[in-house]
């Protein structure tokens, strides 16, 4: 219990958790089956090169997800490159900056220009009316983020994409085990990407799969993750190792016989999260829609500074200190960044929502190592932080801020020129 502005730990006070909550600390698989699925593959020999374990997890996903392909590969981002060599996209590719670098990143890698859209103020997702003042002659595809597991405005883009001949793919890594209606996330478009990193819900230690119902792009993908080679020598067409491996196989198969508990876990959380944050004047969190199964993997909570008190920036620098690792996700924005800030061809529009939002949001700690005793400590303490703001804000300017031992990446001193 904070009682004063002394005990908060940013200013010397005690930890309220020597263990940090983290948000997306990995999924613990169960050891027992992964290390049957381990010693399977040591005595067959076949480590990689699309070994039986592979195909047997690029089964089970296409059964879980109910699509026609799914082509493992080594991670996300390739993932996402080899989906769009895959549909020959060229030139221009319409994204959102509401999302992790790598979105943008896998694009410029290979030679295509990541073009930004605002998003939507409820789902996060891209905004299709910034998509249309976004697309030229240079534009050859819309590439939505199902951010946070919202599953974007799908029938709204496909109707763009139709009716300017545009390929439509979604980054689909925050969205394993998401639907909307009767079809999972992973069966919209022309193709979609997961990630199978260990920090998301259903992870493969680190993979990837790229996920369609198209014959011609999926014979592409399978081509591209291995060299362009097919039999022994011959070469069809250009390609990079991109291959799964079988141990990273082996995890994924385990953490998918898991995930109805994990997901039933974070919803558990996520109303725990809203009974509390609800109830706290300043904070929202951001509900989905009800017609979308989601796999409640983030708990989104944006900040508004002048009805809480504190910004979240400052809220997040006074979480951080008592051991609960909130994030910012996902600050400044790509088209903030190197190397796309102040590009106007990356940067047509004004992203009024987005900048809105980087400035906003902050994400708690959940997942199946938080309890609920844990979500009641962190809304105790950021009802503490409101109750003290006026006080806390001017001792986080006039002092020297203290940081958990156990921060990984020291927050940057609040100061009145970064809060503004």
């Amino acid at each position: 219990m904070k009682r004063h502005v002394k005990d908060f730990a940013v200013l010397g006070g005690s930890l309220e958790f020597q263990t940090p909550l983290i948000v997306g600390r990995p999924g613990v698989l169960r050891r027992d089956s992964f290390l049957k699925r381990v010693e399977a593959i040591l005595d067959s020999g076949h480590l990689t090169n699309g070994g039986p374990m592979v195909c047997e997890f690029e089964q089970r996903l296409a059964e879980f997800l109910g699509v026609r392909h799914v082509v493992a590969v080594c991670n996300g981002t390739a993932a996402l490159q080899v989906m769009a060599v895959a549909c020959q996209l060229t030139g221009e590719v319409i994204v959102p900056s509401m999302t992790f670098i790598a979105t943008a990143h896998a694009l410029q890698w290979i030679g295509l220009t990541p073009v930004f859209a605002d998003i939507d103020q409820r789902t996060h997702t891209l905004d299709p009316k910034s998509v249309q003042r976004c697309i030229t002659d240079r534009t050859s595809a819309i590439l939505g983020v199902h951010l946070w597991g919202n599953p974007c405005a799908i029938d709204d883009l496909q109707q763009i994409a139709e009716q300017h001949k545009l390929s439509l793919l979604f980054d689909a890594s925050h969205a394993f085990g998401c639907s909307v209606g009767t079809r999972s996330v992973g069966s919209f478009g022309d193709a979609e990407a997961f990630s199978f990193h260990a920090t998301k819900i259903m992870h493969s230690a680190e993979g990837g799969a790229i996920v369609t119902n198209n014959d011609d792009i999926a014979e592409r993908c399978r081509l591209m993750r291995n060299f362009g080679i097919t039999g022994l020598t011959r070469i069809e067409s250009i390609g990079i190792n991109a291959k799964m491996s079988e141990l990273s196989a082996a995890a994924g198969l385990t953490s998918l016989e898991s995930l109805a508990d994990v997901i039933n876990h974070n919803k558990h959380n996520l109303c725990e999260y809203r009974l509390q944050i609800d109830s706290i004047n300043g904070l929202r969190v951001a509900i989905p829609s009800e017609d979308q199964q989601l796999n409640c993997q983030y708990v989104v909570v944006c900040v508004d500074e002048a009805q809480f008190g504190l910004s979240r920036d400052e809220l997040l620098q006074v979480l951080r200190a008592e051991g609960v690792f909130a994030r910012a996700y996902f600050a400044p924005g790509c088209h903030n960044s190197p190397p796309y800030a102040g590009v106007s061809v990356n940067c047509p529009v004004l992203l009024p929502v987005t900048n809105q939002l980087l400035d906003e949001v902050i994400q708690l700690p959940t997942g199946s190592s938080v309890k609920t005793a844990d979500i009641h400590a962190v809304a105790m303490l950021i009802r503490a932080a409101q109750k003290h703001a006026t006080i806390l804000s001017e001792h986080l300017y006039q002092t020297e801020p203290c940081w958990h031992p156990a921060d990984p990446a020291t927050p940057m001193p609040v100061t009145k020129a970064n809060a503004a």
